[in-house]
């Protein structure tokens, strides 16, 4: 065969080659029209188990994303007794839809991520890692390090549809053990402890509004000073704001989760059915008041808002998943399970309530809209137990990933 005739045979193979990897979605539609027709059906499901292309589209950044679970997940009890200081916390993402667990790339690793789970002044109790998810981002807010103090002098932000991390304003005081939360796409922390219980910090608020003016940083750079072209990251905006403090410095003894509620976070400073004070703090007015009574009476586990607009609450010694009527201030029984006893973090989202369970022995996934409203448990990946959880649009993924 001639010189010609080869390279002839090579470009027929090439194309044959990609004509057989790039399949149209819909055969004798544009690609474009195909992708919008696609986009309006209502289970991701059905789509990921036609064909390849479909399922390739569906984890594209131009197809509208599914939500799914992230979490932080540890090495389980046996592996943790020959690691006490935790290198190994694992950020992770279940896909529903493939039914699978994938790791999250590795945050930047300058300065090296430090999270203590352990500490022999603490041999009962985990040391809480604390954060939140917003504005669909998962933002690391709080930690401890080996030395009993703040981890994060700045948040670490992940961007699902970028799959990629980036660093945000530094905290005019970084701080462990405090209530963190997020409203309106705005996260606030309050109270907690610096390098030492110091009472100021215990009663100071401090935001971080992430909507404004790109608020932050796309160089995912430690020493980042933050002076960026416009098109390139921030420039106003990048900042936490100081807010009105508390009366008093009660609310730095746990690690609180402040629940995002009709433009206000609610927040208990003590875990289960022992005496407790409950606060909410008004986001628009930037003040504080007193929780209802029947909110904080029967406030007996974590809770997480629907959208900002319905509170649920897990009674973890009953295993009963509530929902709150403010209307005559009462909670009102969903669901009782047993798998939901001794639930330790939540979230919700999109119609559906996901519980840590007991132990960080998986997640049970409750289906809050189906009636009657259902359960099932997603398992943690061998090997792994679950410290927190969060429901955010999926990752996008390599091909690879999806076949």
């Amino acid at each position: 065969m001639n010189n010609s005739a080869t390279i002839a045979a090579a470009g027929a193979a090439i194309k044959r080659r990609k004509n057989h990897y790039h399949q149209s979605l819909i055969p004798g539609i544009p690609d474009d029209i195909a992708q919008i027709c696609l986009s309006l059906v209502q289970q991701p499901l059905t789509l990921y188990s036609v064909c390849q292309s479909w399922r390739r589209l569906l984890y594209s950044p131009s197809f509208p994303p599914f939500l799914s679970i992230y979490s932080l997940l540890k090495p389980s009890q046996s592996k943790e007794q020959t690691n006490q200081y935790e290198d190994s916390v694992e950020f992770a993402n279940f896909d529903p839809i493939s039914s699978k667990w994938h790791l999250l790339p590795p945050p930047p690793l300058e300065p090296p991520l430090r999270l203590l789970l352990r500490h022999p002044s603490f041999i009962s109790r985990h040391l809480p890692i604390q954060s939140v998810s917003v504005s669909g981002k998962f933002v690391l807010l709080a930690a401890t390090t080996d030395h009993l103090l703040p981890a994060l002098s700045r948040p670490l932000v992940f961007k699902p549809l970028s799959r990629k991390w980036t660093y945000g304003p530094p905290l005019a005081t970084p701080r462990r053990w405090c209530a963190a939360g997020a409203s309106r796409g705005v996260v606030y922390v309050a109270s907690g402890i610096g390098s030492h219980y110091n009472q100021e910090v215990a009663r100071s608020v401090e935001k971080w509004d992430l909507k404004s003016n790109n608020s932050y940083c796309y160089c995912a750079h430690y020493s980042c000073n933050h002076n960026h072209d416009k098109d390139k990251g921030t420039k106003s905006g990048w900042k936490w704001e100081k807010m009105g403090g508390l009366k008093d410095g009660k609310f730095s003894r746990e690690a609180i989760e402040a629940v995002g509620w009709r433009g206000k976070l609610c927040m208990v400073n003590v875990k289960g059915n022992a005496a407790k004070e409950g606060i909410i703090y008004d986001v628009e007015k930037d003040t504080w008041q007193e929780m209802p009574e029947g909110m904080l009476v029967g406030w007996r586990g974590p809770a997480a808002a629907m959208e900002e607009e319905i509170i649920y609450m897990v009674d973890e010694s009953k295993g009963a998943l509530r929902k709150y009527y403010p209307g005559n201030d009462s909670w009102m029984d969903v669901l009782e399970n047993e798998m939901l006893k001794g639930a330790q973090h939540m979230a919700a989202a999109g119609g559906r309530v996901c519980v840590v369970r007991r132990g960080g022995d998986g997640i049970a996934v409750v289906d809050v809209v189906a009636k009657p409203p259902s359960l099932v448990v997603v398992e943690t990946p061998l090997g792994f137990q679950v410290l927190d959880v969060h429901i955010l649009p999926r990752m996008s993924q390599l091909d690879s990933e999806s076949q």
